[in-house]
């Protein structure tokens, strides 16, 4: 059964966030809400963690998971970042935007692109996110808590604990969630590609 952490959404309680780190170091896998939806999230080096995003959510080798970090100091150490992009980047963020960018030789093989090489990076809006990934030390692997054949990401910590009790590890409830996914922009090519138009606005990179 997973555990069930009711962290406030302003001020969560540190003791709360270093237990549900503690349990990410030691292979768990958690659902936490971000600036934009609610989230399936293991440490990076974790490929059971991996494994399980990937069956929870039915997904294929070409899905870009997407690697949470707290900073664009700790974003960079993982993906090649020229001027031109660093720019556009660094104004938008800490925000609701998922950017692909080429990988680093930090970022483990399993989670590149298996063509590209690439990876998605984002720096989300969002006290709790940030204090779990601050005590990690480390980018949050993740991907959208969005479940096959529905619509839209699960809202609420109690709903996520009912559906996934048994897959995963912990459930951090933060009230509501919002259920649109982040925008997604595609740096690895010649001209920033909005792939997906979400919950941060599109139209600066138009």
């Amino acid at each position: 059964m997973a555990k069930y952490f009711d962290v406030h959404p302003e001020n969560p309680q540190p003791r709360t966030i270093s237990t549900v780190v503690d349990s990410i170091r030691s292979g768990a896998l958690v659902a936490y809400p971000t600036d934009s939806c609610y989230a399936l999230g293991c440490q990076l080096g974790n490929r059971e963690g991996i494994a399980r995003i990937r069956t929870i959510r039915n997904l294929d080798d070409r899905h870009h998971f997407t690697l949470v970090c707290h900073d664009f100091a700790q974003l960079a150490q993982f993906v090649r970042v020229d001027n031109d992009v660093f720019r556009a980047v660094k104004a938008a963020t800490p925000g609701s935007y998922t950017f692909i960018l080429p990988a680093t030789k930090e970022v483990p093989r399993q989670l590149l692109h298996p063509k590209k090489k690439t990876v998605g990076v984002r720096i989300p809006d969002h006290v709790v996110t940030q204090a779990l990934v601050a005590e990690l030390g480390e980018p949050l692997l993740s991907s959208t808590l969005l479940l096959p054949d529905e619509e839209e990401p699960l809202t609420q910590g109690w709903e996520i604990k009912e559906r996934l009790d048994h897959e995963v590890e912990a459930v951090i409830d933060s009230g509501d969630c919002g259920t649109e996914p982040t925008t997604v922009i595609d740096f690895s090519g010649d001209e920033p590609e909005i792939v997906r138009r979400g919950a941060g606005d599109p139209s600066r990179f138009e």
